[in-house]
């Protein structure tokens, strides 16, 4: 064990030395946390809907404050008479017609027709939209007792865990997670691929330490870095966007223990595969960033990803980590029904420990 210590002793000290390796591991982190905590927004709000009333009865007026009653849509200009020209120009994602007759119709309780066309190219946007415009509908009519038939069936809805809506709530958990896959991988990929660049690695292929050996050695000196690295994101976190740690303190330390050395073993063992610095960043980029943004949970819901890629987010640490902060810092989950976690980031970080130690051992052996 000493000259494992050693090891961490002398990657430590280099680490150190190099500012520019400073910036990388505790700055860009931060930088990538402002971008990904105040730029990702899932739910669509402030769409611009442009709105034609050729009524001129106080219900299409209703109707239309009822529209535009929350902050998903609002109004847009409506130029000309053709229903497609705010949507051709740009000025609205969707455009609505109010007949003449609108609260004739409604004032005697027969069926008022409105035409809406919406922009579809973004179906999210759509479906925002036609939700909107439905559930408008439904209020007004509801809130002026002219609905068609009673409602039999009144949900009591009540929204738990993150009853305020806030989405950096769902969005900052799932940051940190990848953003302490991306960072650590790199550093570590950068100091291994170094080594091969520089000729170093031929001086402790000639020396006593095993492959083993110099694995642990700079997998514990970056899995300490990373610590520093969490503790700063975490702390961020709660000041920027008010986490709070509402699950189990030790699930979550251990789990996050074993996530960094999952993701500094994988940095190393892009290092090894690397014969430069700049081909060890294109391969983490390629294999470790985009499987973690994508592939993660972190944008979209997991059911979501289709078959086979579906099968690959099974064996990405980075997406049992998102899952794990979420419960950490909104879900609140007991330890029993965590216990999947460590032991899968664990057996990930023990598979990478294992090839990348054998490919260093031919490596020495070659040399």
């Amino acid at each position: 064990m000493r000259r494992v210590f050693s090891q961490v002793t002398k990657e430590i000290a280099q680490f150190r030395r190099d500012r520019l390796t400073l910036a990388l591991a505790f700055f860009l982190p931060f930088v990538a946390l402002l971008l990904y905590g105040y730029a990702t927004r899932l739910e669509s709000k402030n769409i611009p809907v442009a709105v034609k009333s050729y009524d001129t009865g106080t219900l299409s007026r209703a109707y239309i404050d009822t529209l535009f009653a929350t902050n998903q849509l609002i109004p847009a200009r409506f130029r000309g008479s053709d229903i497609m020209g705010p949507l051709d120009e740009g000025e609205a994602k969707a455009a609505i017609i109010i007949p003449a007759q609108f609260s004739r119709e409604v004032a005697q309780g027969r069926v008022a027709d409105i035409q809406v066309v919406i922009d579809a190219s973004d179906v999210n946007n759509a479906r925002v939209i036609k939700n909107c415009v439905i559930a408008a509908g439904n209020y007004f009519a509801r809130s002026r007792d002219i609905a068609r038939g009673r409602q039999l069936i009144v949900p009591q809805v009540r929204l738990w865990f993150n009853p305020g809506r806030d989405e950096a709530l769902y969005v900052a958990p799932g940051a940190i997670a990848v953003i302490l896959w991306i960072f650590p991988c790199l550093l570590s990929a950068l100091a291994m691929s170094r080594e091969k660049e520089q000729g170093t690695i031929l001086q402790l292929y000639v020396s006593s330490i095993t492959s083993f050996e110099l694995v642990l050695g700079k997998a514990l000196a970056y899995t300490l870095i990373a610590l520093a690295q969490s503790v700063l994101l975490i702390a961020a976190s709660m000041a920027l966007f008010g986490l709070r740690l509402v699950g189990d303190p030790f699930m979550f330390v251990l789990s996050l223990v074993v996530f960094l050395a999952s993701s500094v073993l994988f940095g190393t063992f892009a290092g090894t595969r690397a014969s430069t610095q700049s081909a060890a960043v294109q391969l983490v980029a390629t294999t470790g960033f985009t499987t973690a943004l994508l592939l993660s949970g972190f944008l979209y819901p997991l059911r979501n990803i289709t078959y086979p890629l579906s099968l690959i987010s099974n064996i990405l640490p980075a997406r049992y980590f998102v899952e794990e902060c979420r419960n950490a810092f909104v879900r609140g989950a007991d330890f029993a029904s965590q216990l999947y976690i460590p032991l899968a980031l664990s057996s990930c970080a023990l598979f990478l420990y294992l090839v990348t130690s054998n490919i260093l051992r031919k490596m020495q052996l070659k040399g």
